[in-house]
């Protein structure tokens, strides 16, 4: 049965499982009349849980390759249907994660990635880090829940596998100091003005880095977003609000206040544009514009190009001070469009802002997310161990 299967390792839009080990008898089915499913197999029932996903491709992509890779291992190297896979099995394929074998069936050729229509195509490139390993059987989980919750399944035998313990997510270390931050607003406000080319790139790099840093933007929102995304409406006080409406992740709208200060920037860029100050709410213009050409949105790697110019011109500028500026030159080397949001979100807590608050502007699901950008609280911890709690072998140092 194993070799007459052997020859179905390919994508499952185009995979054909034999009637035997398609699940339709499998030993974990739930009752029939009990399934809110129309799918009466195991290939079928997967689909309907990807169809869920269609519409997000990054998750579509990764929660279809990981129930896929199951699927296959289940048919071809146990020769069993998905839906009698049992909690011993799940344990075999947690240990077929860390090194998929043989690796002549399951990983591509060189390691190379090869599309789905290619015959050299594999569900593997290579062994999975332990990330992705978790990351993997995560997934799995989300998906024997959705399918026991469906009454497709009686039981999710991913449930009892032992899980470790969740390590508290690490404080948030990808963004600038305020310090640094500052450096950053000096080379930008130092740069050359002298001819319009020059004014121009002043001009955008002043708007990109206060659009980013002032509205905690992802790289996708900035490249995405529209002038007309700017409006405002009457507050309670019946003083004009500017806000920025802006798709997120997961195709989630959102509103972010914009400030008096956002709003004159935006003002000072338009005008170095031959713009009129404002835009109006059905404006097609993009956030960024282009230099030259028709006037379109940018893509995620030309704004993140734009960005790391100008961490990288900071650098550049700071080393030109001193030897004792390479290591702060050295992380802004380092840094990149998501530093920004990252400097936004910490600067707002550290700066008293509600995490409410920030959770909102940034899009957050979750407070416990949010709360990763709290920094002052260690500050003052090391400032208070580091001033009242000695050694003191000589006696005389203290204060």
């Amino acid at each position: 049965m194993k070799n007459t299967v052997l020859a179905t390792i390919q994508p499952v839009e185009s995979l054909v499982v034999p009637s035997s080990l398609d699940g339709r008898d499998g030993s974990n089915r739930g009752v029939a009349e009990n399934s809110q499913l129309a799918a009466d197999n195991d290939l079928d029932a997967l689909r309907a849980w990807l169809s869920n996903y269609a519409d997000t491709k990054t998750t579509f992509d990764n929660y279809r390759k990981e129930a896929e890779r199951l699927l296959l291992w289940a048919v071809v190297q146990l020769g069993k249907p998905f839906s009698s896979l049992t909690h011993e099995d799940l344990l075999l394929y947690k240990t077929f994660l860390t090194d998929p074998q043989p690796a002549s069936r399951w990983v591509s050729a060189s390691g190379g990635k090869y599309a789905r229509s290619d015959e050299r195509w594999r569900p593997f490139n290579g062994p999975l880090s332990p990330a992705s390993q978790r990351q993997a059987l995560i997934i799995l989980n989300a998906m024997f829940t959705w399918l026991v919750n469906a009454g497709y399944l009686r039981g999710n035998p991913m449930a009892l596998l032992r899980q470790r313990a969740k390590r508290s997510a690490p404080r948030v270390t990808r963004y600038l100091s305020t310090s640094l931050w500052d450096e950053v607003k000096v080379w930008v406000e130092q740069l050359p003005l002298e001819s319009e080319a020059e004014r121009k790139y002043h001009a955008r790099c002043r708007w990109l880095t206060t659009l980013f840093y002032l509205q905690g933007m992802r790289i996708s929102e900035v490249a995405g977003g529209r002038m007309g995304d700017f409006f405002r409406r009457l507050g309670a006080d019946g003083q004009d609000q500017w806000w920025l409406e802006t798709v997120g992740k997961g195709d989630k709208a959102r509103i972010v206040p914009a400030s008096p200060e956002l709003i004159a920037e935006l003002r000072r860029y338009r005008i170095a544009n031959g713009l009129p100050a404002l835009p109006t709410r059905a404006e097609e213009l993009p956030l960024i514009l282009p230099f030259k050409g028709t006037a379109r949105c940018l893509s995620r790697s030309a704004v993140h190009d734009a960005i790391k110019g100008i961490f990288g011109g900071a650098a550049v500028w700071l080393r030109d001070k001193g030897p004792e500026f390479a290591d702060r030159a050295d992380e802004l080397d380092r840094a990149s469009a998501h530093w920004l949001r990252h400097t936004a979100g910490s600067h707002q807590a550290d700066g008293g802002v509600d995490l409410r608050t920030i959770r909102d502007n940034l899009g957050h699901v979750s407070l416990n997310t949010t709360s990763l950008y709290l920094h002052a609280e260690d500050d003052e911890r090391h400032r208070e161990t580091v001033d009242r709690h000695r050694m003191n072998w000589n006696g005389n140092d203290k204060k």
